[in-house]
């Protein structure tokens, strides 16, 4: 039996597992994916303390060689199921293999949601991205565009429209779903352009986006692009633990910084978390709080 199971294997999970490993305890880091989570995708990342730039794929490795240098075990595996009482847990997968612990850290993220389109997910990384605070710097004076409608979609165009040369704002709705002082902002900005009624119907590029086309009431039209920010939501990845937490309307674990829930051997962190800020500094520091919440648990039994 392990002292604690890890259900993720992104930087928040990785972080727990670096700190229930200092902390003399033995952990257990299952991943269904890849080690290293959504910031695997970034081709260059600036803004994590310590690395000027770094590739997102190269920073995830250091994060799971340093928990599996400090002793954790780590499996790919898909958790299906996690049963049994509370300093008792049973985590199912769907391979069949069985993990028992006393605690539990589901650190299992959020996926952006996608468009759907063929050649999308070859493209995510080289042109097709879901974060402009991170991503947005590697396109300074470059067009660009941003698919939503809703305040992510319009934050998303208001700092690309400090840094790109164009913006393309793409809604398939003649009007925004955001704030309205947003929408009126963007309409003062010479270099943003809003595309209503238009449906992205393909992205064009083998390796790298060059551009879309799009379905507008007028006919098809071509956009030449080199970065498209989809901003039409998340989803957290929880849904197979959903009893063991409260939710909050939008399917995130309802939890605070303590990280904890309602049952006391369950702890949650990282992206899949109710929380304002959902950026990888967050999920790290979200990593850490959950590690020290279980051991305290731990040491309570």
């Amino acid at each position: 039996m392990y002292d604690v199971v890890i259900v993720g294997g992104g930087p928040a999970g990785l972080t727990a597992a670096t700190y229930v490993r200092r902390a003399g305890k033995s952990v257990l880091v299952i991943e269904k994916d890849g080690f290293g989570g959504q910031i695997a995708w970034s081709p260059r990342v600036e803004n994590f303390p310590g690395f000027v730039s770094i590739s997102g794929a190269e920073l995830g490795d250091k994060f799971l060689q340093q928990a599996m240098e400090q002793g954790a075990d780590v499996e790919l595996e898909e958790v299906s199921e996690i049963s049994g009482d509370c300093g008792h847990r049973i985590i199912k997968c769907l391979s069949g293999a069985e993990f028992e612990a006393k605690t539990v850290i589901i650190a299992a993220g959020a996926k952006p949601r996608m468009l759907g389109l063929q050649n999308e997910e070859a493209l995510v990384g080289n042109g097709v991205c879901f974060c402009a605070v991170c991503d947005g710097i590697f396109y300074k004076d470059k067009p660009v565009a941003v698919a939503g409608g809703g305040n992510s979609a319009l934050q998303d165009a208001m700092l690309l429209s400090e840094k790109c040369s164009k913006v393309y704002l793409i809604h398939r709705r003649d009007s925004f779903r955001g704030e309205a002082k947003l929408v009126e902002a963007l309409r003062k900005k010479d270099n943003v352009e809003f595309v209503l009624n238009a449906t992205i119907e393909a992205l064009n590029g083998d390796t790298e986006l060059k551009s879309v086309t799009l379905n507008t009431p007028d006919g098809k039209r071509e956009l030449n692009i080199d970065g498209l920010f989809v901003a039409i939501g998340h989803k957290p990845d929880i849904g197979a633990f959903s009893s063991l937490m409260a939710l909050d309307a939008s399917g995130y674990a309802d939890s605070d910084e303590g990280c904890t829930t309602v049952s006391p051997d369950i702890f949650v962190a990282g992206d899949c978390r109710r929380k304002k800020v959902h950026q990888l500094t967050t999920a790290v520091a979200d990593g850490a709080s959950a590690a020290l919440a279980a051991c305290e648990y731990i040491d309570s039994l």
